[in-house]
């Protein structure tokens, strides 16, 4: 005879069944804020780790395939071995196809990456764009692994946030939700990349967020934790570069010395910086003005990027054999003063000519290469005072790499994950905070945001200056209907003197109207065909404009310090 089950076991598993599909539903109607949004946090995070991880396996897979090399980590010491016309051949073939895949999917040929991640955060909810996304991820790959000269961290942060935008859209998560959902993104695919839990959690709040909020602390914590232990899984405990163990200060006079090497870096980040936006400008002028086709362009970038790899294949790629050498004194004065400018100039040429990759390697190289130089020459100077030469590298690794993303918090703390150190933390510390002030003042504060803002978004400034073009007029104005409405004998008498908006501008777009002829309201209008009559839809009240921003920075306020 069967043995009973106890009577409350059939209700109890259809309450248990009932609970289920009724948190489901309050997790897609409502989204998270009224569920475990940590454990939500805890998936996004093994995900995002998992893309990081995957990304760098496609890199080692297709370079070991079009290089025939089994080490990408000594990528450059096999590419020397090859004929001078495989190494020309790879970057433009690779070129050629991540012209058509932009050119394709993204409309108009531009690599997504960390500034559209840090604009998907300020003005669109913690959303980015999956498709075009999705193809920059896949440009990005093919550049990386056929000769490109750029870096992998950016892709995967802007592929993380890719996950994170399906997650948002799947729960309908309102801002701030989709903004936190974001970071534990980044914060996971920056410490699947290093190994460094630490250094991506804050990287996600001081770069992609701009904010520390207290709300937002303990999911990007726990989905940086997870990133790590994807990574640690797969490669086991181990960190990008291998450190040597001799990086002490001598004195603490020393001190000053990177303090000047801090300026130094931030100069040559600076210089890194605009390079790149001259060869892009260069680039445009040069396409429009010999009517190349767009998907050309990248395979230009190849031939340049080719060229230069047959003398110098310590371009190619991400640059961890040179970072590595640089980091371990394995290169002379004339060598790191060589790579360094040859860096930069493959660099402008990769961003340029619109092929992928970000900007976080070619730093860390290029900061490397500039700190052991410095450090050859001070510690050959004051030989009696100085420590090791290769701390140098080791801090003019974080100092350019802070003052170009503008992280000198998370940018320290991932160096000092690197080697857990505190007088090389110390040393780091002191330069990263001088190149970090210096580029500031020179640029838009970082790269990113000097991006954004050659794009039109202001986000450097502060959410005074951007949250104004979040608004659309429609949605603020006072349609004719309205009892409070403007008379409309007022209005079409401003129109006839030329002052109305149309419904689709922004109040960014509508202010400088109020400030110019101090108008209390602004008709507003929606335009037809060339040569029709405009039609009234109602007036923008500059009160009303000001109201709305109050509410906006108000809820922005809360939000940062919640």
């Amino acid at each position: 005879m069967k043995a009973m089950q106890p009577r409350w076991f059939g209700p109890t598993l259809a309450r248990s069944r009932n609970d289920l599909r009724r948190g489901w539903l309050v997790l897609k109607l409502r989204g998270p804020s009224q569920v475990q949004f940590w454990f939500i946090a805890l998936l996004l995070g093994i995900a995002s780790g998992a893309a990081a991880v995957a990304f760098k396996l496609g890199i080692d897979l297709i370079q070991s395939t079009v290089y025939g090399s089994d080490d990408p980590h000594h990528l450059h010491s096999f590419v020397a071995g090859l004929h001078w016309y495989q190494i020309l051949v790879i970057p433009i073939l690779g070129g050629l196809v991540v012209g058509l895949v932009l050119n394709r999917f993204t409309g108009d040929g531009r690599v997504r990456s960390v500034a559209d991640v840090i604009e998907g955060a300020a003005l669109y909810e913690g959303r980015v764009e999956v498709r075009k996304g999705l193809a920059s991820a896949f440009a990005s790959l093919l550049t990386l692994s056929t000769g490109g000269s750029s870096g992998r961290e950016g892709p995967v942060v802007h592929l993380a946030s890719v996950i994170s935008t399906a997650i948002c859209r799947l729960i309908r998560a309102d801002g701030i939700t989709g903004r936190d959902l974001l970071g534990c993104a980044v914060a996971a695919a920056v410490s699947a990349s290093f190994n460094a839990p630490i250094a991506g959690a804050l990287f996600a709040l001081e770069v992609v967020l701009r904010h520390f909020a207290v709300h937002a602390f303990a999911p990007i914590v726990i989905a940086s934790v997870a990133g790590t232990v994807v990574n640690r899984l797969w490669f086991g405990d181990i960190t990008e570069f291998i450190l040597p163990r001799d990086t002490v200060l001598g004195f603490y006079v020393e001190l000053p010395a990177f303090l000047i090497l801090g300026l130094l870096c931030g100069l040559v980040a600076v210089t890194l910086m605009r390079a790149i936006f001259w060869a892009d400008n260069l680039g445009s002028r040069i396409q429009f003005g010999l009517r190349i086709p767009a998907s050309l362009r990248p395979a230009g970038a190849g031939v340049l990027l080719g060229g230069i790899a047959i003398f110098y294949p310590h371009i190619i790629g991400v640059g961890y054999e040179t970072t590595s050498a640089a980091l371990t004194g394995r290169l002379i004065l004339e060598q790191a003063l060589i790579f360094v400018v040859l860096k930069v100039v493959a660099v402008a040429i990769t961003m340029g000519g619109r092929m992928g990759g970000g900007v976080f390697s070619p730093s860390l190289m290029i900061g490397a290469l500039t700190g052991l130089a410095y450090g050859i020459v001070a510690t050959s100077v004051f030989p009696t005072v100085s420590g090791s030469g290769t701390l140098y590298a080791l801090a003019g690794m974080g100092a350019v790499a802070a003052a170009v993303l503008g992280a000198p918090i998370s940018t320290t703390l991932i160096v000092f994950e690197l080697t857990g150190d505190w007088q090389t933390g110390l040393a780091v510390m002191v330069a990263v905070s001088m190149s970090t002030a210096l580029a500031s003042r020179l640029v838009d504060r970082s790269f990113f945001l000097t991006q954004l803002e050659r794009r039109g978004v202001h986000l450097a400034a502060g959410p005074q200056a951007y949250l104004l073009g979040t608004f659309r007029v429609g949605s603020v104005m006072r349609a004719t209907t309205d009892p409070r409405a403007a008379a409309e004998k007022a209005c079409w008498e401003m129109i006839e003197g030329g002052t109305w908006i149309d419904a689709k501008a922004t109040l960014e777009q509508a202010m400088p109207i109020f400030d110019k002829g101090a108008y209390p309201f602004i008709p507003v209008v929606t335009l037809g065909e060339k040569g029709s009559t405009p039609v009234l839809e109602g007036a923008l009240f500059q009160v009303d404009a000001l109201r709305a921003m109050n509410r906006a920075l108000a809820a922005r306020a809360a939000e940062e310090h919640s």
